[in-house]
C-alpha cells in the first residue's frame, strides 16, 4: 500500500482560534515563482492583497522564514499564511460545554453559530470559540451541525483520536435525536418513518427530493401540541445524515418546522446581527460507544425551543 505523503506541521501558530491556510504547489503548471500561483490562486483577493503579505513576510515556508516573492516555484512546496479576518457581528449567546475528557469536548451549540470556519463565518465559530475558551489550539470537529440548528457538537482533543470518531457519524454508530417545534396537523399520522432520496447541489441553497433508492431516513414522533398555538413538538430520530435532512423530511409532512428560512421557501437573506426568529431545531441527545475509552456515552442539551417556552416572544417581528 502507497503511504500517504506526510504534511508538515504548521510553523505558524493560530489568530483567533483560526488556523493559518495551507498551500501545497502543484506538481506541474507554468508558474515560475510562488508568488505567480498565488496570485493566480488567490485572484478573488487580487494581486495587491497578494503582494501586500509578501512584502510584510507573511508567507513563510515549513521553517517558518518569510518566502521571497522572486522565490522559484517548487512543485509540492508547502507554503502557509494567515487570510484578512472579515468583519464579523458575534453572535450573542453562550457555547456550553456539556462533557469534557482528555479525548473530546461536546458543546451546546447556540443557533446561529457555524460549526466550523466557512465563508463570511471565520471566528464566530463553535470550533474558533472553543480554541479560544479552552486553550486547546489542536481541537478539532468530529462533525458538523448546520449553523442555523442548536445543540450538541462533538470535537476531538487529540488530532490522532478525530479519525475514530469521525468515523462514529460516517458508519452511524452516533444515536443522535433531535427536537423540533412546528404546525400541528391533525391529519397527519405519527409516529412514522420518511424514506426518500434528497439531493444537494453545492451552491445551491436548499436541498430537494428526487426518485430513486433512499438515502435519508428520519423517524417523526409527536411529543405534546400547543391547541392555542396551533403548534406542536416533535421528536426527530434520523437514521441517516444527509444535509438538511430533517428540514426536508418535515417540510415533505406538511409541517415545517417554525423559523426555517429554506423550507418550504427561500427567504430573502437577513441582515447581519438579526438574531430574531431561530429556527425551532434542536440537537437534543447522543448517545455512543467511546471508540477511544469504551465509555457509554449518554448526553442531552440543557437548552430550550424559544417557540415552545414562550411562542409569543419568538413570534414578535419587532422584538429585539
Amino acid at each position: 500500500m502507497k503511504r500517504k505523503p506526510r504534511i508538515p506541521p504548521s510553523p505558524l501558530p493560530q489568530r483567533q482560534g483560526v488556523d493559518p491556510v495551507r498551500v501545497k504547489l502543484p506538481q506541474e503548471g507554468p508558474w515560475a515563482t510562488v508568488r505567480g500561483y498565488l496570485v493566480e490562486r488567490l485572484s478573488g483577493a487580487g494581486v495587491g492583497v497578494v503582494d501586500g503579505m509578501f512584502d510584510a513576510g507573511e508567507v513563510v515556508g515549513v521553517d517558518g522564514r518569510a518566502v521571497a516573492p522572486e522565490a522559484a516555484y517548487v512543485p509540492g512546496m508547502f507554503v502557509w499564511f494567515h487570510r484578512e479576518l472579515p468583519a464579523e457581528v458575534p453572535v450573542p449567546f453562550t457555547l456550553d460545554v456539556v462533557y469534557r475528557d482528555e479525548h473530546l469536548v461536546v458543546a451546546d451549540k447556540p443557533h446561529f453559530l457555524a460549526t466550523t470556519p466557512r465563508g463570511s463565518h471565520v471566528t464566530e465559530t463553535a470550533l474558533a470559540r472553543l480554541r479560544r475558551e479552552l486553550g486547546i489550539p489542536a481541537l478539532g470537529a468530529a462533525h458538523r451541525l448546520d449553523r442555523l440548528t442548536a445543540g450538541l457538537v462533538l470535537f476531538t482533543v487529540r488530532p490522532e483520536d478525530r479519525g475514530a470518531y469521525q468515523s462514529l457519524f460516517r458508519d452511524k454508530l452516533v444515536r443522535k435525536e433531535y427536537e423540533a417545534v412546528a404546525p400541528y396537523d391533525p391529519g397527519l399520522e405519527l409516529p412514522r418513518t420518511v424514506r426518500s432520496r434528497i439531493v444537494k447541489e453545492r451552491g445551491v441553497l436548499a436541498a430537494y427530493e428526487v426518485d430513486g433508492e433512499p438515502n435519508a431516513v428520519s423517524r417523526v414522533e409527536l411529543v405534546e401540541r400547543r391547541k392555542e398555538y396551533g403548534i406542536a413538538r416533535y421528536r426527530l430520530l434520523p437514521a441517516t445524515g444527509q444535509t438538511h435532512q430533517l428540514r426536508v423530511h418535515m417540510n415533505r409532512l406538511g409541517v415545517p418546522i417554525l423559523g426555517d428560512p429554506l423550507y418550504p421557501d427561500v427567504a430573502d437573506p437577513v441582515p447581519a446581527g438579526d438574531f430574531r426568529r431561530p429556527l425551532q431545531l434542536l440537537a437534543r441527545a447522543m448517545e455512543f460507544t467511546d471508540p477511544v475509552t469504551g465509555v457509554e456515552h449518554r448526553l442531552r442539551s440543557t437548552r430550550t425551543l424559544e417557540a415552545w417556552s414562550s411562542y409569543d416572544d419568538w413570534d414578535d417581528q419587532d422584538g429585539q
